[in-house]
Order: C-alpha cells, then sequence, then structure tokens
C-alpha cells in the first residue's frame, strides 16, 4: 500500500523546498531520477507513484498532471541554490558578502550537477515543436519559468537590499545580476553542456565563488558609484 502520511517533522532538510513538504520533496527526488534516466517519456504518474511508494491520487492533489510534477521537479532544482531567500535582508556588509557567496557556490553547483546538465540537454534535444502542442509549454520553457525566472527574481531582491543598505551600488538591478552571473558562471555551462571539462571541479567551486563574488563588490562598490 502507497504510505502517502505526512505527519511528524515538515520541516524541509538544507537543499530541500520550502514549497513542498519532505513527502513531497521526496518524491520529486524520484521523479528527477525517473526523468534523467529515461528522458520525459520515461516519467509517467502511473510509474512515478510505483517508484516512490505513492498513490497516483496523491500526485494529482499535490502537483496536478504531468506538466505540474515537471514543473515542480525544476522547482525543486532550482530550490538548491541558497541566498536567494526573498526574506533575505542581511544587515552588514560581511552578511551581505556571505549570502552572495553561498549563492554563488550552490549557483555553480546546481549548474554544473549531472541532474541539471541532464535536465538542460533533455530540454535542447527535443525538436521544434516537441512536447509544446496545446497547453504543454515544454521543458525547456518549464526550465525558464520555473528556475532560470525564479533564481535571478530571488537574486535582484538580494542585490537590491544591498544597494538599499548603500553595501553596493548600481543602475539595473537586472544588468547586476547579469554581471555576476557571468563572473560565477562564465563560460563553465556551456563547457559542461557540451561534454567539455568546465575546468571548475567540486573542490575548486568555493574558491571560484568567492573570486566572483569579490570581483562584482569591487566593480559594485559605493566608491565607484
Amino acid at each position: 500500500m502507497a504510505n502517502d502520511n505526512q505527519s511528524g517533522d515538515t520541516s524541509a532538510e538544507p537543499h530541500e523546498s520550502s514549497e513542498f513538504s519532505p513527502r513531497q520533496n521526496a518524491v520529486l527526488a524520484v521523479a528527477l531520477s525517473m526523468l534523467v534516466d529515461g528522458g520525459e517519456k520515461a516519467l509517467t504518474t502511473a510509474g512515478l507513484a510505483k517508484a516512490a511508494n505513492c498513490s497516483k491520487e496523491s500526485l494529482y492533489k499535490w502537483f496536478g498532471d504531468r506538466d505540474g510534477i515537471l514543473a515542480a521537479i525544476v522547482v525543486y532544482q532550482a530550490s538548491k541554490v541558497r541566498g536567494v531567500d526573498e526574506r533575505a535582508t542581511p544587515s552588514t556588509p560581511e552578511a551581505f558578502k556571505t549570502a552572495l557567496t553561498a549563492f554563488a557556490e550552490d549557483l555553480l553547483a546546481v549548474l554544473l550537477s549531472n541532474t541539471s546538465l541532464a535536465l538542460n540537454r533533455l530540454s535542447i534535444g527535443q525538436t521544434p515543436g516537441e512536447s509544446t502542442r496545446g497547453d504543454n509549454p515544454g521543458l525547456g520553457a518549464i526550465l525558464v519559468d520555473k528556475g532560470k525566472r525564479r533564481i535571478e527574481g530571488r537574486a535582484i531582491h538580494l542585490l537590491t537590499h544591498g544597494k538599499r543598505q548603500r553595501f553596493i551600488a548600481f543602475d539595473d538591478a537586472a544588468t547586476a545580476y547579469s554581471t555576476l552571473y557571468g563572473l560565477i558562471i562564465g563560460d563553465a555551462h556551456i563547457r559542461a553542456l557540451l561534454g567539455d571539462d568546465p575546468q571548475i571541479n567540486e573542490d575548486g567551486q568555493k574558491a571560484h565563488a568567492a573570486l566572483a563574488v569579490d570581483q562584482f563588490l569591487t566593480l559594485h562598490s559605493i566608491e565607484r558609484f
């Protein structure tokens, strides 16, 4: 019998989306594994219910249809990027730098992870019009809407707070975020997608993230504006 009991501790574990319960996060982790291993066609509500030991009724209640599950998977993956909480209001320059560094570290870890690379490759591999008929936006549109834009929006919130507190200065928040993103990622993501070594291994990610944030803070220091 499917076990959908969610009693007990409902606090999200680190790197899990607080938008979902621990049980729902566990189901999404299974769904993500199915998607990465077998592609979009491998992810069905019946197959997920069996693999995650839950009922189809619970899946529909939690996430809606299959497109809703896909969207939730991307939200789950994007939630692994810390430092972009919409409630984040660091009160000192040091705390602000810490939040930016956490964001940079996690952005690198998530975008260069095997799961994110597989999701992006699946999206890129779709032929024009595939999985985009009717009301189905396709995996690429979901990745942009539920992944990229959510991360970008929360990061811009953090940057705007930093400007308000006079930790940094900039004319346009979106442009400032583009600069930060470029310093963090560079060409590492596209190289990884193409199978090339991005030359930022797991051990070097923290140092790379710290350097990117230092460069960003120098470019956007109050003294420069």
